[in-house]
């Protein structure tokens, strides 16, 4: 699904993607205007985005400040003139940046004039990003920031990189260098004039959204929010089990919203790895602080897979984190296979294998939030 109104969307690549039509199946016809709507790990904010088409209130959470500031611009309500204005007020308060990255990759990934100008508007937006074009500015550079240059027109900023992650420094020196890649210098100025008139010329309907950094797996994150609305609809898809690098394959993307001019290898606020227990009761947390916030007939539709790397049930895995979570499982669906889609497990290509199948499970809220999920198996239906 691709036309003007969708096209905000994509705005940013990112890999933990699922297709749009994923939440917009699911909530067209199932609800009401008033309704509000949930994702815990928003990624690239598509059921916000979905949510948002459809009239529709929303949540966002995820520890990832990248996922948090491009699921920020596509619940802002802003124009091409207003993105453009605040971009061109930036370069005149910040003349010259006060910290310019060195170094052999940042030589190589991006000409100097390039960098100089994308500095300044990384400093000017992180003294100030509160106004809704700012936001709209910041997603546009983090879609821009690195990816292939073009033949007839660029519209990246970087030296040639993969759209979705952020190159690695010593592999891309390496093969810039046997290419003899130099980095171009690219109009800063006419690609966020150009993506701001793609992506916000459209008028989409504004309505209540949340984008909130977070670990969702903390219950005073919840409280915080200070919201007296019970929500609806749960439509969300954790990382999957063994998938970790979701930092350091966004370290440019992280730089830019004020991070470390180098790979950072942290795993501050994702789910543990370690095993499939532990990963289990981490997304059960999940779960739990969510039924907590949703309301007695809320329904919740998960979207889970695997890699081949780390043997592991993913059926099971997602069942045994719902058990006494508050939520009961009603259907599991196959959802196909990521090489279907742009999806987590293939678009990180683990292994030579190819990505396992991905599974759709949806489950009700418990009357009682401290309900166990006594089901048998059995009586559990699967298409």
């Amino acid at each position: 699904m691709r036309d003007q109104k969708t096209s905000l969307n994509a705005i940013c690549p990112y890999f933990t993607m699922f297709p749009l039509n994923f939440p917009l199946s699911i909530l067209n016809k199932r609800v009401s205007s008033h309704d509000w709507v949930m994702d815990p790990f928003c990624g690239r904010g598509t059921v916000a985005f979905a949510s948002r088409i459809l009239g529709l209130s929303s949540i966002a959470i995820d520890s990832n400040p990248v996922a948090v500031a491009i699921t920020e611009g596509k619940i802002v309500n802003t124009s091409p003139e207003s993105i453009v204005r605040a971009a061109n007020q930036i370069l005149e308060e910040v003349a010259e940046p006060a910290d310019l990255p060195s170094g052999e990759f940042w030589n190589w990934a991006f000409h100097k004039d390039v960098l100089r100008v994308v500095c300044r508007l990384r400093e000017g937006l992180l003294k100030d990003c509160r106004s809704k074009a700012r936001k709209a500015l910041r997603a546009i550079l983090l879609g821009a920031l690195h990816g292939p240059q073009g033949t007839l027109s660029q519209s990246y900023l970087s030296n040639q990189s993969p759209r979705t992650f952020s190159p690695k420094p010593r592999y891309a020196v390496n093969f810039w260098k046997v290419r003899n890649m130099r980095p171009v210098a690219v109009d800063v100025m006419n690609i966020i004039s150009s993506r701001a008139s793609r992506y916000y010329e459209t008028p989409i309907p504004m309505v209540s959204g949340i984008a909130l950094h977070g670990d969702s797996r903390d219950p005073d994150l919840y409280s915080k929010m200070g919201l007296s609305v019970s929500v609806k609809w749960i439509i969300t898809s954790p990382p999957y089990f063994g998938i970790r690098t979701y930092i350091p394959d966004q370290w440019l993307r992280l730089w830019l919203l004020g991070g470390k001019p180098q790979v950072d290898y942290s795993t501050d606020g994702q789910l543990s790895h370690s095993n499939t227990q532990q990963f289990s009761a981490d997304l059960r947390r999940v779960w739990i602080n969510v039924a907590n916030f949703a309301a007695p007939n809320a329904r919740m539709v998960i979207r889970m897979g695997g890699i081949n790397s780390r043997k592991a049930d993913h059926r099971k895995l997602i069942k045994d984190s719902l058990y006494e979570s508050g939520w009961t499982i009603s259907t599991i669906k196959s959802a196909g296979y990521a090489s279907q889609g742009k999806r987590q497990a293939q678009h990180l290509k683990f292994t030579k294998q190819g990505a396992l199948g991905e599974y759709d499970i949806w489950a009700r809220r418990e009357r009682r939030c401290d309900a166990t999920m006594s089901r048998p198996e059995s009586h559990i239906r699967h298409d």
